[in-house]
């Protein structure tokens, strides 16, 4: 039947319609479920990552601290092993018969630098302090007496070995250093009851002679203080 208008009613199928719109819903739910799984997937990859980059940074920590553990280990063994060899070339003197009284009178000593006998009842101090002036050695002596390295040098010490010297005394606590020029030697180390004369700074016994006495087992005090004492120039 026609209407007014002469145009032919058309009839929307409704069946048609509701499977089309179920198809779209069977789509819409097929987007999602890839959409979730993408993102799960996604998730897992950077959960895994993070699980293998933490795990990784763990190992490579383990790593590193069984290194310095390795080589602080070696650095003990090797110095063990310096402390046990005497240092060629060096003198010693029977320190049982050194006096350790403390007096506030002149001194004599029968070597120049000392390594022992009485001293002053205050020692320098010797927490790797360098000094550009001489040091009584009656405080001198009483820091070797606590474990302390003396490095001593003359004028005709060379003041690349000087710097050198100093160097290593101010990054070495119990030790101290201080021109004597009467000595007999450019350089010079004393230690209680040990000395060792060497020519340069680059002398491979330098090295050995801090790690055999710094607080090496001469001392007749070890673990005594080296700062608080008297402090020069």
């Amino acid at each position: 039947m026609a209407s007014k208008s002469g145009r032919t009613p058309q009839h929307t199928d409704p069946h048609s319609r509701q499977a089309r719109i179920a198809e779209m819903r069977r789509a819409d739910q097929v987007r999602e479920r890839r959409n979730k799984a993408i993102a799960i997937t996604v998730a897992s990859s950077v959960v895994v990552g993070l699980v293998g980059f933490g795990a990784w940074v763990l190992i490579d920590q383990k790593q590193t601290e069984q290194r310095k553990k390795d080589a602080a280990v070696k650095l003990f063994k090797e110095q063990q092993e310096l402390r046990k060899k005497p240092v060629e070339g060096e003198q010693l003197w029977d320190a049982t018969k050194f006096g350790r009284n403390h007096v506030e009178t002149p001194v004599k000593y029968e070597m120049n630098p000392p390594v022992g006998g009485d001293h002053h009842p205050r020692w320098m101090n010797c927490n790797g302090d360098v000094y550009t002036n001489p040091v009584p050695e009656v405080h001198a002596v009483h820091s070797l007496e606590h474990g302390a390295v003396w490095v001593t040098y003359n004028e005709k010490a060379p003041k690349a070995d000087v710097d050198k010297l100093s160097a290593r005394v101010e990054k070495t606590p119990y030790s101290l250093m201080s021109p004597v020029k009467e000595q007999t030697g450019s350089i010079m180390l004393s230690a209680w009851g040990k000395q060792l004369t060497v020519d340069s700074a680059d002398d491979p016994r330098v090295a050995q002679f801090f790690t055999k006495y710094v607080q090496g087992e001469q001392t007749p005090e070890p673990g005594a203080a080296c700062t608080s004492g008297v402090a020069g120039k």
